[in-house]
């Protein structure tokens, strides 16, 4: 796939990824939703209070990609909407993911 289709992710090595979000929280459920200015769009059924939406993010990213919790790790963003995740498998594996969870983006 071209990167241009997923301008979300990029390559970070040869066996690791950086995934730009742009999290809503506070919804009914987790699931992403579409790209938003150049990020993966995801509503998360978490508070922004205490970490616990970037845990929850955390969390599903890792388990949509079928890792462990570890292979994903919050890079920027703590505090804000928008976040960075280091992910520990190859760009085209996050991209085939994209393609099956947002078919039509």
């Amino acid at each position: 796939m071209s990167p241009a289709l997923w301008p979300c992710v990029r390559a970070d090595g040869a066996e690791a990824c950086v995934l730009s979000v742009s999290v809503v929280p506070n919804a009914k459920k987790t699931e992403a939703v579409g790209l938003h200015d150049g990020a993966l769009r995801v509503r998360l059924a978490a508070p922004p209070v205490d970490g616990k939406a970037n845990d929850t993010l955390v969390a599903w990213v890792a388990g949509e990609l079928g890792l462990p919790r570890r292979a994903v790790r919050l890079k920027r963003g703590p505090a804000s909407r928008s976040k960075q995740l280091e992910v520990d498998v190859p760009l085209n594996a996050v991209q085939a993911w994209l393609g099956r969870c947002l078919p039509g983006a």
